[in-house]
């Protein structure tokens, strides 16, 4: 017998409907992935599965006596009391005694008085007579298997550590079934995989919404897709889902051309006047009519979001240089020890660490924004730097869209060309009455949409992205790792998303703890692997010369094949080369030209100039193409 039944749920927000006509049959021990883009409804179909919303039309159907929980997609910003009241506060009556008994037993050591005793007494007397302790051991091993300090004060602990305690207060319940919306967000790589296990052996039903490809990969038995108000049931893997959406997907747009057909004829028989058997035409244009009113109907598929960089003059070939850094916010609590590296132009390194490990402490020492206690940052020449920011802290929530990327004008320029603001965030799926809408009424979706909108409105040869994965929809996110495979300047970046490292990374910088920082070469699976060829376990310890560069690393630990970002960036270099030829061959002519020298000799000298750039860019190219063949296998 199914768990829960949706029959013909409709709902809407009071604009447009969000769902349609939504049937859904959830059985024991599933464990569904809500999949659909950012704004198609999917965070309101889990919280219609809660009945915390109540469908507008339709009905959904529960067995008896059924226990549902949830984890929300955004930490609540008034989380308040200790780990302990948090998670007990999820179990209603018998929750509020074991954390009051917990807290004064607690006070036992400063406090004896009698007052307390009697009242410790008084509790003791309750969870003896309603099964009390049973309840008590299940919240203390649930605090314990998710390494948790049931007297911190929740208010006090990071997103990531807020986020394990708000999934243990739904553990707590022991839930028939579990919702959980973008639960890996603020979850660092150990935590991750501690969670994958976890539900991989939890004998109930889960039904979740990730952006994170290898969990999703890992935990889903079938995928709900939510497209355009419908929903369909993929069972099967995730390639397979690929596969059968993109069929779904080709056949639609036939059947759509063919009714755009059909409807062009009969608009233009129309056009002509209706002239014999005047019944029989009669059918014909209401039949017409009816066509009309499919088409005026038709959800067309949410289009692409359209990201470009804009391009900066190059910077030199040493981006930043640190020799020997040192750096802790208070003595005995290093969070850099002598840590050396070269990042070259080109280079896509990926921050891999625990919550709290100190990467963005890194980035900041790099960026010159902090000083180490010891050692010094170098950077080179011409530098031009955007900064993603995982807190979104460069938002004001009071403002629109559009007064976020563009305050006090309506056009941003774009690699020189000007463009209407409205229509630049078009690109990234903002229609013009989203655009002015407040930031603090936007999906976490749509505002890490925005704040990408924002970043790359600057010039920047250098990009920092903190966590800017986060809550974007796979299709986003696989244009984002385009856009940054493609991108010729130097990215820094902090991510938990396995997958995007993988893709995107051409070198590591992993955080051991005690201030040990250690560069591999290659993405996630790449470190996982040479961690795996190590013949013990024991702690890292420091090169002898921890000063060679990122390159020197690279070439003396290459894995023997090219990791999936470089197999991409390979088959793309001999159409770049090609391109950079034409670009150098149509300058070469210019730079032929009688005439050119009688015009001014800023020209002149901006053409050579331009011509050299290129020239050096083609070397650079050919040296790369070169490099990666060697290791095509």
């Amino acid at each position: 017998m199914a768990l829960i039944g949706l029959q013909d749920v409709t709902f809407s927000y009071g604009g447009p409907p969000l769902l349609v006509d939504i049937n859904l049959q959830v059985e024991p021990a599933e464990r569904l992935c809500l999949l659909g883009r950012n704004g198609a409804g999917k965070s309101t179909l889990l919280k219609l599965i809660e009945n915390t919303l109540t469908p507008d039309a339709g009905s959904i159907i529960y067995r008896q006596n059924i226990v549902i929980s949830s984890v929300p997609q955004q930490v609540p910003h008034d989380l308040d009391g200790t780990v302990f009241e948090l998670i007990a506060d999820g179990l209603g009556a018998k929750g509020k005694i074991i954390a009051e008994y917990h807290n004064l037993t607690h006070q036992l050591t400063t406090n004896s008085s009698p007052a307390l005793l009697k009242r410790l007494d008084q509790l003791q007397h309750k969870l003896d007579l309603d099964s009390g302790w049973d309840t008590h051991r299940q919240v203390e091993t649930i605090i314990s298997k998710m390494n948790l300090d049931p007297d911190t004060r929740v208010a006090e602990m990071s997103a990531g550590q807020k986020r394990r305690t708000l999934l243990s207060r739904a553990l707590a319940a022991q839930p028939d079934v579990l919702l959980l919306d973008e639960p890996t967000n603020h979850l660092d790589l150990a935590v991750i995989d501690w969670l994958e296990e976890f539900l991989l052996n939890f004998n109930r039903t889960l039904i979740f919404v990730t952006h994170d490809r290898a969990f999703l990969k890992k935990i889903a038995t079938r995928i709900i897709d939510l497209d355009r108000t419908r929903l369909t049931s993929f069972p099967g893997d995730y390639q397979t889902y690929l596969d059968r959406k993109q069929q779904a997907l080709d056949n639609e747009a036939r059947h759509n051309q063919l009714l755009d057909k059909k409807l062009d004829a009969e608009e233009a028989w129309l056009r002509k006047g209706v002239k014999h058997r005047r019944a029989r035409n009669e059918g014909r244009v209401r039949a017409l009519m009816e066509m009309r009113q499919h088409r005026r109907q038709r959800l067309e598929q949410l289009g692409a979001v359209k990201m470009q960089t804009q391009s900066a003059p190059r910077s030199g070939r040493i981006v930043i240089k640190a020799n020997a850094i040192h750096f802790a916010y208070e003595p005995g609590k290093l969070i850099v020890k002598d840590f050396s590296t070269i990042i070259e132009r080109g280079d896509k390194i990926a921050f891999l660490g625990p919550n709290g490990s100190g990467k963005t402490t890194l980035m900041r020492l790099l960026l010159d924004q902090l000083t180490p206690q010891t050692g010094s940052v170098t950077h080179g020449a011409n530098l031009q730097i955007a900064y993603f920011d995982q807190l979104h802290a460069e938002l004001d929530e009071q403002k629109t869209a559009q007064e976020n990327v563009c305050p006090g004008s309506q056009t941003v320029f774009i690699n020189g060309s000007p463009r209407h603001v409205l229509g630049y965030l078009q690109d990234f799926l903002f229609t013009p009455a989203l655009a002015r809408t407040p930031v603090w009424r936007l999906s976490g979706g749509e505002r890490n949409r925005l704040l990408l909108a924002k970043t790359f409105t600057r010039p920047a040869n250098v990009l920092l992205l903190d966590e800017p994965t986060n809550d974007l929809d796979l299709e986003t996110l696989e244009l984002l790792e385009e856009l940054l495979l493609d991108y010729d300047g130097t990215v820094l970046f902090i991510s938990h998303d396995r997958e995007f490292i993988n893709h995107v990374a051409t070198g590591t910088f992993v955080f051991y703890g005690d201030g040990f920082v250690k560069e591999y070469a290659g993405g996630y699976d790449d470190w996982i692997a040479q961690q795996k060829s190590k013949p013990t376990a024991t702690e890292p310890t420091p090169p002898k010369n921890p000063k060679k560069s990122l390159k020197k690393n690279k070439t003396a630990e290459q894995p023997p094949r090219l990791t999936y970002a470089q197999k991409l960036e390979l088959q793309k270099l001999p159409a770049q080369i090609e391109n950079l030829e034409k670009q150098l061959a149509r300058l070469h002519q210019q730079m032929a030209d009688p005439d050119l020298y009688k015009k001014n000799p800023e020209t002149i000298n901006q053409l050579k100039s331009d011509a050299q750039i290129l020239e050096d860019k083609l070397q650079s190219t050919y040296d790369r193409w070169e490099h990666l063949e060697k290791f095509n296998q």
